[in-house]
């Protein structure tokens, strides 16, 4: 019989400063996935949203990536102390939606509120994020970039077996906006653990020339990054089009309940956990950058389902678990392969700030397919956006095609 102690990744029996990081991230991201839900309920149930306000709800909380990701990089490379910038962005998020529920119980709660609250965590997060890449090649050795990847990622997945299992019953028993509050809780884990590592900082260059538009340039000169981040933000902006219909499609329409709902979404993220466990051995066999297009055709093809889904109820939960649980699958396989690819080329000088640039686009483009899922969804009805926003997204990995992502078999070495 294997001891535990043999099951137990040796990056994280090993490596202490990251097995306490991976903690940390583990609890935020089941937070992630309560709101994932429970925030869509409080506009729902609570405010009884329209499609329009749906849109702009999840616009909102996506607007900051397009305003400040850019600027966030840059001022991140320059400045340093990543670790601290990440530590005080987890307790202003948590501060931000600790008022949701602080409101709902005066009567006070309005969509104003959801906005600005939306809005100000996303701002938060650009700047989490762009930290983040630095703060992971710090705790990670190269020859291990993709066993750290899968284990955030497959920490993810399971976030997304539980979370929306757990945001659903919350919202069953307590209301939405108070199963709001564990998110709110995780974000201070999150911030407890990072106060408890001190991985060493990669320099700064206060003084270089052009910093701001270090991270686009850089982007533009990478044909494997520009292709990926091409890729990549077509399937988001078609699947944040169907991402603001669809809680409210499955919820109205198709009379799936919080609870139920949750519940299924749920379990289909099982294909995540699947994802994440079985992505090193394709990476392993097919090579990294035909595992990256292959997540990129897995991901969204999945999704045709949900408008498909039709007819008895069983009929119905079970086409939303197989889309959920495919889609699931295909998004673990690409953020892995594109995560260990991006470590590996992007050079230290210019990470946070590349991470700023991408994120300009690749979530830059998630409110306006967002805002345009709910007008659509205002204007066509919800399930003919929801068939433009699957077929949109199948459409993505042609970008990679005639990049040299396909031919990528091992990761590359950086490149200025």
């Amino acid at each position: 019989m294997r001891s535990p102690r043999s099951v137990v990744p040796s990056l994280l029996r090993e490596n202490i400063a990251f097995r306490r990081f991976f903690a940390g991230q583990s609890a935020s991201l089941v937070g992630d996935q309560i709101s994932f839900i429970a925030l869509p309920l409080v506009g729902v149930i609570v405010l009884h949203a329209s499609a329009t306000q749906m849109g702009y709800l999840t616009a909102a909380g996506l607007v900051p990536n397009l305003l400040f990701s850019l600027h966030a990089g840059a001022w991140v490379d320059r400045r340093g102390r990543r670790r601290q910038t990440m530590l005080a962005a987890d307790i202003g998020r948590a501060a931000l939606l600790a008022t949701i529920p602080i409101a709902y119980a005066f009567d006070w709660l309005t969509f104003t509120q959801l906005y600005i609250v939306g809005f100000l965590v996303g701002a938060l997060g650009v700047l989490f994020f762009v930290a983040y890449s630095s703060l992971f090649v710090s705790l990670v050795p190269r020859e291990q970039y993709v066993e750290a990847s899968s284990l955030l990622n497959g920490s993810r997945a399971l976030s997304f077996v539980a979370g929306p299992s757990l945001g659903g019953l919350l919202v069953q028993l307590l209301s939405a906006p108070l199963a709001i509050v564990a998110d709110a809780v995780s974000f201070v884990a999150s911030a407890l653990s990072l106060a408890s590592i001190s991985p060493p900082e990669p320099p700064t260059e206060a003084s270089e020339q052009g910093h701001v538009a270090g991270g686009i340039r850089y982007i533009l000169g990478s044909p494997v990054i520009r292709a990926s981040l091409a890729a990549t933000a077509t399937i988001n902006f078609f699947n944040f089009m169907l991402f603001a219909v669809v809680i409210l499609y499955a919820n109205r329409d198709l009379g799936v309940g919080p609870g139920l709902l949750g519940l299924v979404l749920g379990a289909g993220a099982v294909g995540g956990v699947l994802g994440s466990l079985v992505t090193g051995r394709i990476v392993k066999r097919l090579g990294v950058g035909p595992a990256l297009v292959l997540g990129c055709i897995v991901f969204p093809v999945p999704l045709l389902l949900i408008p498909l889904a039709a007819g008895p109820r069983w009929v119905v939960l079970g086409c939303l678990f197989l889309a959920e649980f495919g889609s699931g699958f295909g998004v673990m396989l690409l953020d892995i392969a594109a995560g260990a690819i991006s470590a590996a080329l992007i050079p230290d000088r210019l990470r946070a700030r590349v991470s700023g640039a991408y994120m300009v686009v690749n979530y830059g483009v998630r409110p306006v397919g967002a805002l345009l899922g709910g007008g659509l969804g205002s204007a066509i009805g919800l399930r003919p956006t929801l068939w433009i926003a699957a077929g949109g997204a199948i459409a993505g990995f042609l970008w990679l095609i005639p990049s040299p992502v396909p031919s990528l078999r091992e990761l590359p070495e950086a490149s200025e």
